[in-house]
């Protein structure tokens, strides 16, 4: 059964905007700002000065980047849909939020701008065509100090009244629409046009001193004389004398004339007013370049071959005075074409800062937002007050170059986007438009940057710092959006680069970085959306030099994958927002096991690439699982130990997190190792990277290293010493004897809690002696078989009273106290090593446990 639509009603709800096609959505916006103030009163001017060959080098050169330009503005046009804001959408889907916005603001500055000098161009030659119009007339009687008869002429007050005035002119233009602008725009552009026709016809019938002297006709003779360059010193007004302050140059040239051919973005500008930006844009900007390029290469031969080079370089207005039959129409077409150039800079800025606000990246900009389809009228009245602000300066001298570097500065992005893309050539680059290369965009990008400092270095800088300013504003306080852009496309290229080039082989010593894997869950419970507890973070910064590395911060969900995926993925956000949030360098990973046992088990064997393998495990120690009766925590954690050794990770357990200091908290002390089992270096690495954290530079380390008994001590010492000195690494060595050790008396609190947990074994012994006998089997722990040797138990026992006497006698004021982690011994059960390992931590507030892995992390050699 057919649906019935009543397409009446549906284009009531929602209005269908008008749109605009190639010829006058593009062609037409991009030539009335090519076609500019620059073609009739300094062209002519610029081949007497710079002669016919360089001036065709200028315009080759000038034309070459906007060309180029133009070619990867086609390619990244048409890769797919494209939604207002034209060159800045396009840049910052290539580029990034920051670069885009950046750059995209620096640009409606330049065409807001850009729109208030043309204006003052078209108010400029009114009033020197009409000096009757001028409303404040001054005169003037000295000029550089010297007499003149009276000259009356219009005055600053009059450029900023009549400016003012046709700034809102044209806004009332603009507020109309799209509409409007079409219907106007050929107004513009139809003189000017008819203009080229009187200008040209005047070349092709001038005659020698007609029309007027200096005039030669066509002439092979001219165009010998005018080959070659006469660049000199002129005044202000640009009239030859050796006096003069200003001494012309190519590069000069360059600057004074590159403007004439921007504006190849007038019509990208109005991306969400065309039709079919795929193919509009390409077509309509590429015509509207060649066409004023090759106006401008025919003009340079043309100008060069009518008239001597005196008259090039002091008739400003050679146009007018060529033109055929009558020379008013040039001052029309001047005043006509900037006008035009003015109207496309006030319809093309708006829709631009509308279309960064709709972006939502900058909520100051949330003003200037639009409704699709709709017209920017709260940024048409902003760009319109811009416009007005330097209308009544008067002068643009100051910001006029700035204006040409926010357009370099934008035509640079554009080809550097084209470049970045073509050279990654990802999956979802397929642009319709074939005509294009990566070596032709960097070219282009090239010779913008070239052209912007033959301009000016120090408006260069000033650019470029305006624009680092805006992009550092906005990493800061901008809302993150992934566009997909072409740099992440490029950071993953670069990852898979650098992983196939450290390969699978062993990291040399000196380029070893620890890459910790966080066990975020804890032994016990932490509050509602804290997925992690906030001091493991804090600890994970403290394994890094300066922030720089890697941690992998994992959680385990208990149950079956396909029922928990969804709680899974929920976890995994809240996790990594929350290391985003404790500013901590990594990565968010949740698994789904049916244990915590399986599922270490399985991340400790697949976790990472290559060489970007977690190298240390991270962890919390279970103080709470005797309070709380945890009965399984046991087997848990002796399994955890157990497979990192397998896997050969190293290990560090956190005795004390709760009181582990954030970066505010300044620890004053030493931060005391006890060196008992070589790890590499593993220890020592850890304590010099806790000293580089501002909460712990206060801090001193000491080294104590235990001494056989029969072992030359003072030898011991020196080697250790010389050993951290070829370290590069300050500490104090303390060597306790075993002779010592056994001679001193042992802590109250130790042999208490000694006793303690010679009572619980003994306690936990007999219920496995029992059990066994009376179920007629071997001795049970944890679901296996175990032999417990009671005398090796006992020496365990003692052996760690010891360690824990000695570091409460000579670290209880420590600020951290690092010290091996005892290896699980074979068969003995779970109990019983936690047992252990409860007595070595006994009272002592803030323990490190380190077990290194079968490899050296630090290097004697340089």
């Amino acid at each position: 059964m057919e649906e019935k639509v009543d397409h009446g009603t549906c284009c009531h709800i929602h209005p269908i905007a008008v749109k605009s096609g190639t010829l006058m959505g593009v062609f037409v916006p991009c030539l009335q700002n090519i076609m500019g103030i620059i073609y009739y009163i300094r062209f002519s001017w610029i081949v007497g000065m710079a002669g016919i060959g360089e001036s065709l080098l200028l315009v080759a050169f000038c034309g070459s980047c906007t060309f180029l330009t133009t070619i990867s503005l086609s390619a990244i046009a048409t890769n797919g849909a494209m939604k207002g804001g034209g060159p800045y959408y396009l840049i910052g889907r290539a580029l990034g939020p920051e670069v885009g916005v950046s750059i995209g603001l620096c640009f409606f500055l330049g065409n807001a701008v850009a729109g208030a000098m043309y204006v003052l161009g078209a108010v400029e030659t009114f009033l020197d065509a009409v000096p009757a119009a001028g409303i404040l007339r001054e005169t003037v009687t000295r000029v550089n100090g010297t007499d003149i008869a009276p000259i009356t002429r219009p005055s600053l007050h009059d450029l900023q009244i009549y400016g003012i005035v046709v700034t809102i002119l044209l806004c009332f233009i603009v507020f109309g629409g799209v509409k409007i602008i079409n219907r106007v725009a050929p107004a513009f552009l139809v003189p000017v046009v008819f203009s080229l026709v009187c200008i040209f016809s005047g070349i092709l019938l001038a005659r020698n001193g007609r029309p007027a002297a200096g005039i030669t006709g066509l002439s092979s003779e001219s165009f010998k004389d005018n080959w070659g360059p006469a660049y000199q010193r002129t005044s202000n007004a640009g009239i030859p004398d050796p006096n003069g302050k200003i001494y012309w140059s190519f590069n000069a040239l360059v600057g004074l004339f590159f403007p004439a051919v921007t504006g190849i973005m007038a019509g990208s500008n109005r991306s969400a007013s065309l039709k079919d930006t795929q193919r509009s844009i390409p077509i309509g900007t590429l015509a509207a370049t060649l066409t004023t390029s090759a106006l401008y290469l025919v003009s340079v031969l043309f100008f060069g071959s009518v008239a001597t080079r005196d008259k090039l370089l002091t008739d400003r207005l050679l146009t007018a005075s060529i033109a055929w039959p009558f020379p008013a129409i040039v001052y029309v077409g001047i005043i006509l074409s900037t006008l035009g150039a003015a109207l496309q800079s006030l319809t093309g800025a708006p829709r631009l800062l509308a279309a960064i606000a709709n972006d939502d990246i900058l909520p100051v900009l949330n003003y200037f937002k639009v409704v699709d389809g709709g017209e920017p009228h709260v940024a048409t009245f902003f760009t319109a007050f811009i416009c007005i602000g330097c209308v009544v300066i008067g002068n643009l001298d100051l910001i006029s170059p700035t204006i040409t570097m926010f357009y370099l500065l934008c035509y640079a992005g554009v080809n550097l986007s084209c470049f970045l893309l073509d050279l990654l050539d990802a999956p979802s680059w397929r642009p319709r438009w074939k005509f294009h290369h990566w070596s032709l965009s960097l070219v282009g990008a090239l010779l913008c940057i070239v052209i912007m400092f033959l301009i000016s270095w120090t408006f260069t800088v000033v650019s470029l710092a305006l624009a680092s300013l805006i992009y550092y504003y906005v990493s800061i306080k901008g809302k993150a959006g992934d566009w997909g852009d072409g740099f992440k496309s490029a950071y993953f290229q670069l990852a898979l680069r650098s992983l196939r080039s450290l390969g699978a082989s062993q990291v040399h010593p000196k380029n070893w970085y620890p890459i910790p894997l966080i066990f975020c869950r804890p032994w016990g419970k932490l509050p509602e959306n804290v997925p992690c507890h906030p001091k493991l973070a804090d600890f994970a910064n403290c394994m890094k030099k300066k922030g720089r590395g890697m941690s992998i911060f994992i959680s385990i969900i208990d149950g079956d994958y396909h029922e928990r995926v969804e709680d899974a993925k929920a976890a995994c956000k809240q996790l990594s927002t929350y290391i985003d949030y404790k500013q901590c360098e990594g990565v968010a990973e949740i698994v789904v096991a049916p244990n915590m046992s399986e599922g270490f088990r399985g991340i400790v064997q697949t976790m990472g690439l290559g060489n970007l393998k977690p190298n240390i495990i991270v962890m919390r120690y279970p103080e709470i699982w005797r309070r709380e009766n945890l009965i399984e925590i046991p087997a848990t954690f002796v399994g955890i130990i157990n497979d990192c050794i397998v896997a050969n990770k190293a290990v560090v357990i956190v005795k004390g997190l709760d009181e582990w200091p954030n970066e505010y908290q300044r620890q004053y002390g030493t931060i005391d190792l006890y060196w008992i089992v070589r790890d590499g270096g593993l220890m020592l690495l850890l304590s010099q990277l806790l000293l580089t954290k501002d909460s712990f530079e206060g801090c001193k380390i000491q080294v104590f290293c235990i001494a056989e008994e029969d072992s030359d001590a003072e030898g011991l010492k020196a080697d250790v010493k010389k050993f951290l000195y070829d370290l590069r690494m300050q500490a104090e060595v303390i060597v306790i004897s075993m002779k010592s050790w056994e001679g001193q008396g042992e802590q109250q609190e130790s042999i208490e809690a000694f006793s303690a947990a010679q009572g619980r074994i003994a306690s936990y012994l007999g219920e496995m002696k029992e059990r066994a006998e009376r179920d007629k089997t071997p001795l049970m722990a944890d679901g296996k078989p175990v032999v417990v040797n009671e005398q090796q138990v006992e020496k365990f026992l003692y052996t760690t009273l010891k360690l824990n006497s000695t570091i409460l006698k000579y670290s209880r004021m420590a600020a951290v106290v690092f010290v091996s982690l005892p290896p699980p011994p074979a068969n003995h059960p779970a109990f019983f090593y936690m047992e252990y390992m409860d007595l070595l931590v006994e009272n002592v507030p803030r323990l490190l446990i380190v077990r290194g892995y079968r490899r050296d992390v630090v290097t004697l050699f340089t």
